[in-house]
């Protein structure tokens, strides 16, 4: 499996079932696998929650976390963090495990693949817009023309823009960490991967901060420019 992580760029090459135009790549696999954990855990824990003072492990660790995502949010927002944390938890949660998961051995991040990146970073892309008209209405839309009509084609490509570089920036590290870790398993003693694998899996959980931290304040800059300028006026 490490040759084969080695010799392949992206887990999009890697087939594991073809029926004529369909491929089953090892993306769709993995992501699949890790919607079907986050599926079964919520299921598992919700099913157990309780509001009892005497909570489970697993539903205090659950809370513990949904509340850091909710401090988060408000923090960058100022705003009701029951607005977003759905989609930004979401956004966190499955990054967060695709790149947690790097310790088990002959996986593959999903995220390594710049087919995940992309499709995560354009619902951030759709996210911005629908964040904006709900709270705005189609007023959201005079951004895109301030301060005048002619700023128009740069906004919409500054929208483009910021969704590639969040694409790229996840695959980028998320990619370069896995073929670094497959080439010193190949060339080094066991134990200097096992201190990458440590360490990467710390990266893996920075990135997946940042990247709903980034959408968050890309949600945020176009819910606060309506209060601002209702401030002003």
């Amino acid at each position: 499996m490490e040759i084969l992580r080695l010799n392949q760029i992206s887990p999009d090459q890697v087939i594991f079932l073809q029926w004529g135009f369909v491929k089953i790549s090892a993306t769709l696999v993995y992501t699949w696998l890790i919607m079907g954990i986050l599926i079964a855990l919520a299921l598992l824990v919700g099913r157990k929650a309780t509001s009892d003072v005497k909570i489970s492990r697993w539903q205090n660790l659950l809370e513990v976390v949904v509340s850091s995502i909710r401090e988060q949010i408000h923090e960058v927002s100022q705003d009701n963090p029951d607005h977003y944390t759905v989609f930004i938890g979401t956004l966190f949660l499955f990054i967060g495990l695709s790149n947690l998961l790097l310790i088990v051995p002959g996986y593959v991040a999903p995220t390594s693949s710049l087919t995940t990146t992309s499709a995560l970073a354009v619902t951030v892309f759709l996210s911005v817009p629908i964040y904006g008209i709900s709270k705005n209405g189609l007023s959201y839309f005079k951004e895109y023309f301030q301060p005048t009509f002619i700023f128009f084609p740069f906004h919409v490509m500054g929208e483009f823009t910021r969704t590639l570089a969040l694409a790229i920036r996840l695959f980028g590290n998320i990619m370069s960490h896995d073929k670094v870790i497959a080439i010193l398993l190949a060339v080094t003693p066991l134990f200097f991967p096992i201190v990458m694998h440590a360490l990467g899996l710390l990266i893996g959980m920075v990135q997946a901060y940042i990247f709903s931290i980034l959408a968050m304040v890309y949600i945020a800059s176009v819910t606060q420019a309506h209060h601002h300028e209702e401030k002003v006026h």
